[in-house]
């Protein structure tokens, strides 16, 4: 059995996010693996162990983006592969699915796609069920569990009100939540193994997809301008005391036409 996990390298949040002359995100400084992709590689990593599967880490990105092969390598990865292309820089979702899916390809296919719920670069979480319709097979998104047995998966998906349990058979992909485990911080034995593995490289034209389908000039988005998120508004303050008060604050509501 064989098991992707799709891993992004992603700005530093706590650095602050900027951008280039192109509106697009600067990537360049400080960055680190995806904290979302870190619950997918747990699942991977127990699953490998419980199945005798192997796990490889997938990512797509700068050359920067060997960081997070190399972290997903100290969480129990097998192998890592990077897709490394400067036609890729200024791709949008539906480039990169294109991608993934024949750099999936390229690697024979899997039994399980394993991807976290969203980037914290973008929060899009377009990835896993564009991917899936490239690739064919079902796509199980937002599971808070995940089982495999007898070659179907078998996921919880956690709503506002109840839960759903849903399955699809191999192969297929699943998008992992944070509810779904607690990732287990790598051991000095793991970081210094991880040191030692290759990271495989490929590029577009081992992967047969054509430079013009991918990067600025192919988005179907165009960012027409970007401004940072206002301040939040202080709040009206209604007096207790005041013989008005549920009056007042009934006009409030309706004003705002929340009731």
């Amino acid at each position: 059995m064989k098991i992707i996990v799709l891993v992004k390298y992603v700005p530093d949040i706590e650095a602050g996010y900027r951008f280039n002359s192109a509106r697009r995100l600067d990537r360049t400084g400080e960055g680190l693996l995806n904290q979302l992709d870190e619950y997918p590689l747990e699942e991977a990593r127990r699953l490998a162990l419980e199945l005798g599967a192997e796990v490889v880490a997938l990512t797509m990105g700068p050359d920067e983006a060997e960081e997070a092969a190399r972290r997903a390598l100290q969480m129990g990865a097998d192998r890592a592969v990077h897709v490394l292309d400067d036609a890729l820089e200024g791709s949008d979702a539906v480039a990169t699915s294109l991608v993934l899916a024949a750099a999936i390809g390229a690697l024979g296919g899997a039994d399980l796609i394993l991807c976290g719920a969203g980037s914290a670069d973008s929060t899009t979480s377009l990835i896993p069920v564009q991917l899936a319709a490239r690739l064919q097979i079902p796509a199980l998104t937002g599971a808070a569990s995940l089982t495999v047995s007898n070659q179907v998966a078998t996921i919880r998906r956690d709503q506002d009100t109840r839960s759903l349990e849903l399955t699809a058979p191999l192969p297929a992909l699943v998008s992992v939540t944070d509810k779904a485990n607690e990732p287990a911080y790598p051991s000095a034995k793991a970081v210094m193994l991880a040191r030692k593995k290759p990271v495989a490289v490929l590029d577009l034209e081992e992967l047969e997809v054509d430079p013009a389908a991918v990067g600025p000039g192919a988005a179907k988005v165009t960012v027409m301008e970007i401004e940072p998120v206002p301040p939040r508004a202080g709040g009206q303050v209604l007096e207790a005391d005041s013989d008005d008060v549920v009056a007042a604050f009934v006009s409030l509501l309706q004003a705002n036409a929340l009731i």
